[in-house]
C-alpha cells in the first residue's frame, strides 16, 4: 500500500490554523481505530464472541505490537475493550510520529486475512484504506466546529 503523506491528505486551511493539523491527525487516527473495533452487529467488520480479539488491540509509536503465540481467550470468559491506553498513545503522539495499532491475540491474522479457503474479515486493512477519506471528513468537521 502506498504511503500517503499526512500533509497531502489535509486541506490547505488546516496548515494555516494553529494546532489544526495535529488535531486532525489525532482525531482521524482515533476514528480509524474506532472503525477497526466496530462490531459486525453495529455495522463494522469485527466479529465479537468473547471480545478477546478486540481487547487485544495495542498501540505504539515505536513498533507494531506483535501477535503473541498462545495468547487465546480463557474458556467461558468475556473480555472488555478499554480505549484508554490507545487514546493515551494517540494523545502523546507528535505529528511526525507513525502510529502502530496491532492485535496481539494469536488468531488475529486469521481473523484479518482468513486461511484455508476462508475469507478474513478485513477489519484493519479496510479501515486503513479509508485513511484519506477519514482525514477529509475529520478536517471538514473540525473546520465546521471552528466556524471556518
Amino acid at each position: 500500500m502506498a504511503k500517503l503523506s499526512f500533509s497531502a491528505a489535509v486541506a490547505n486551511w488546516v496548515e494555516k490554523v494553529e494546532g489544526a493539523t495535529e488535531a486532525v491527525f489525532k482525531e482521524a487516527s482515533q476514528a480509524i481505530v474506532e472503525e477497526m473495533q466496530t462490531p459486525t452487529g453495529e455495522g463494522g467488520r469485527m466479529r465479537i464472541d468473547t471480545g478477546f480479539l478486540r481487547a487485544s488491540l495495542m498501540a505504539s509509536t515505536s513498533a507494531m505490537p506483535p501477535i503473541v503465540k498462545g495468547k487465546k481467550p480463557a474458556d467461558g470468559k468475556a473480555y472488555d475493550f478499554d480505549f484508554g491506553p490507545i487514546e493515551a498513545v494517540i494523545a502523546g503522539a507528535d505529528i511526525g510520529d507513525t502510529l502502530y495499532f496491532g492485535y496481539t491475540a494469536e488468531y488475529a491474522g486469521f481473523r484479518e486475512y482468513g486461511a484455508n479457503g476462508q475469507a478474513g474479515d478485513g477489519f484493519v486493512r479496510l479501515a486503513a484504506q479509508r485513511w484519506p477519506a477519514t482525514v477529509d471528513r475529520v478536517a471538514k468537521d473540525l473546520k465546521s466546529r471552528l466556524g471556518l
